[in-house]
């Protein structure tokens, strides 16, 4: 059984396929070469695939399967040309017998997956979704899409600002409130653009990586509280907090067709295109 096999079962039970929003995601196998390498027992995790990724990843013969979060073919090809930068990376990675592999929603709808990882940097308190799942998998029970977070006690914006920071990595969050000082009870949490999952949600602040101008501020208009991180900054710690250790102990009794363990890897050359200057 190939790499890109493996990983894909793996991924799959950790992230079911099921949860994601189909209608308009690209999830699962984006690309199966047909000549991988019985070498290959390395992993690359990352949340974008660009070419400084994808140079990463080419550069040790050893790495495999890129598990990129963002699927890096949205929409379909009429045809596969180097003049394309995109396309040409798909190129690439077939040319080297490398696999890729997106989770998307499917990682964000999942138990454990992103939206739980920013739920569990705010404190005590009980998470449930926004939207539940529609028959989840076994196991899966609690899913859905965004999650509803209710503190224990109420906790003081400035404190959640700071949680925020903490859990992100950054020294800055952008913030939308009519009021500093107030308390908060519930936070409606999406990663990534959240406009879409938020706007009808009745919460006291809003934790997501980016709203659109007017979203925020109607959000302002019904006293709700925002905290925007950028896009990719709310997604990009959920590869090593969460999805390496769990996809590691997925893998843990796996070789590569050599015999060799496997090998999950972060990142290194994946970052925010965004950078404050």
């Amino acid at each position: 059984m190939s790499l890109l096999s493996k990983v894909t079962r793996c991924m799959r039970a950790i992230a079911p396929l099921e949860l994601a929003e189909t209608s308009w995601d690209n999830v699962g196998v984006l690309v199966e070469p047909p000549f991988p390498s019985p070498k290959q027992n390395k992993v690359l995790l990352t949340i974008d695939l660009t070419p400084q990724v994808l140079e990463e990843a080419l550069a040790d013969p050893k790495f495999g399967t890129i598990v990129s979060y963002h699927p890096p073919i949205f929409r379909g090809f009429k045809r596969l040309t180097s003049e394309d930068p995109q396309q040409a990376m798909i190129l690439k990675a077939i040319a080297s017998g490398v696999g890729i592999y997106s989770p998307h929603t499917a990682c964000d709808n999942c138990i454990n997956g992103v939206n739980d990882w920013l739920a569990s940097g705010l404190g005590k308190g009980r998470v449930e979704p926004i939207t539940p799942a529609d028959n989840p998998p076994e196991g899966q029970e609690g899913s859905g899409s965004g999650r509803l977070f209710t503190f224990s006690e109420p906790t003081s914006l400035s404190e959640i600002v700071d949680r925020v920071k903490k859990l992100i990595g950054l020294p800055y969050v952008r913030l939308a409130t009519m009021d500093k000082n107030k308390l908060i009870e519930t936070v409606a949490i999406c990663a990534g653009s959240g406009s879409s999952v938020l706007n009808s949600v009745k919460a006291d602040l809003y934790f997501t990586g980016e709203m659109g101008h007017h979203d925020v501020l109607a959000a302002l208009y019904r006293n709700t509280s925002v905290i925007l991180c950028e896009h990719t900054n709310t997604e990009r710690g959920y590869l090593s907090a969460v999805l390496k250790p769990a996809l590691e102990k997925q893998l843990a009794n796996e070789t590569s067709e050599s015999g060799e363990p496997i090998e999950v890897v972060v990142s290194q050359a994946d970052r925010d295109p965004l950078q404050v200057v």
